[in-house]
């Protein structure tokens, strides 16, 4: 009896519902439907979809490729890339087996010369009021040995790698510096100097070094490079550099800092790598490092120079300017010298201090050597 009293209700209940039995069998035969569909579009196009979203990550993604990631921050103040004529000289790796036309190349770069103003011409970045410089028409002497050539003295020059080279300063090398990274000489009345230091200097041209490299820009491309250092650390210098090429490793710019017109601040804006400026440190009235030759910056926009607490107020003094978000060691950026970097590694295992380790102060682009 109570059975068929349970059966009733069940009977009596499905009758009073009976469109919804229908509806949720049809609605789980699309779900089972729509499952398959999924899984066999998956399995049957999943890297195709997947090529497609690489290849057009605003419409995948919904996103533009030329936004910043936080890694790679915008730079107002940096020069843009060699273009023109320097561009067009950029020297291969290959030196030895280079035809006619390099040899063309380098000749037209010397004998077109611009002067010393039209090579520090700049225009003022408005927000800075530093200078910016338009690297296709700077002085450049980097003139590699082309096989088979015989005007270049072999005795004076020594050649580490095709490519990397040093020898003493020349006569347009010193008529060049003379007055811009290097003191004008009060005997000859020259008052043009930008970056004159009373007295007479404490290192000859003698006692100097041209070094000629190639290294690797931002682009990836060769580019031909040239610092001033001191004769003592010059052969430290063509075997850094060659390996930091072999290496890949990255450089902005690897101009002499006349170009700037001596000025370190300017250089350093410019994201420029370089040695040699008869200057004192920053701040202070001691002659650096840079004043012998023995100190060497290495992509300063991205390695600031930094005295806790000498700024506005007491805040800590950055420079150059611009390069305030490169402060943060622990922050993940492209170019940062640390204790891991290549750089950092070639450098010290040749003897060279770095700024990075200092205490009152902190310079990451700094590496000095007192032989």
């Amino acid at each position: 009896m109570v059975c068929m009293k349970i059966t009733d209700r069940i009977n009596e209940i499905l009758h009073r519902n009976r469109y919804i039995i229908p509806i949720l069998q049809g609605l789980g035969i699309i779900a089972l439907v729509t499952l398959i569909s999924v899984i066999s579009v998956n399995l049957l196009l999943g890297d195709s979809l997947t090529d497609y979203a690489e290849a057009n990550p605003e419409i995948a993604y919904a996103r533009h490729t030329e936004e910043l990631t936080e890694d790679e921050p915008a730079v107002e103040t940096k020069v843009e890339p060699a273009s023109g004529e320097q561009a067009e000289s950029a020297v291969g790796p290959e030196i030895e087996s280079t035809s006619g036309s390099e040899a063309e190349l380098t000749d037209k770069v010397r004998d077109d010369q611009p002067s010393v103003e039209s090579a520090i011409a700049a225009d003022e970045n408005p927000e800075t009021g530093i200078p910016e410089y338009n690297r296709s028409v700077m002085v450049h002497f980097y003139e590699p040995q082309v096989a088979g050539e015989s005007d270049i003295d072999s005795s004076s020059r020594f050649s580490y790698e095709p490519g990397f080279y040093y020898e003493p300063l020349t006569d347009d090398m010193i008529g060049y510096i003379t007055g811009i990274s290097y003191p004008a000489s009060e005997a000859s009345g020259d008052t043009s100097a930008v970056n004159t230091i009373a007295g007479t200097p404490e290192v000859s041209y003698d006692d100097l070094r041209y070094v000629g490299l190639l290294y690797v820009d931002f682009n990836g491309l060769t580019q031909a490079g040239e610092l001033i250092c001191n004769k003592r650390i010059a052969q430290d210098m063509v075997e850094i550099f060659h390996e930091l090429y072999t290496s890949d490793y990255r450089l902005d710019s690897v101009y002499l800092v006349d170009n700037y017109g001596g000025d370190d601040t300017a250089s350093m804006c410019a994201d420029n790598t370089s040695c040699f400026n008869y200057r004192v440190v920053e701040g202070s009235s001691s002659l650096s490092k840079h004043a012998y030759g023995l100190a060497i910056d290495i992509n300063p926009f991205y390695n600031p120079y930094i005295v806790f607490g000498a700024g506005e107020g007491g805040s800590d003094y950055i420079s150059p300017p611009g390069s305030e978000i490169y402060v943060d060691r622990s922050a993940s950026f492209a170019y940062k010298i640390d204790d891991s970097d290549l750089c950092y590694r070639l450098f010290t295992s040749h003897g060279f201090k770095w700024g990075g380790d200092w205490n009152s102060c902190k310079d990451y682009q700094h590496f000095q050597k007192t032989p």
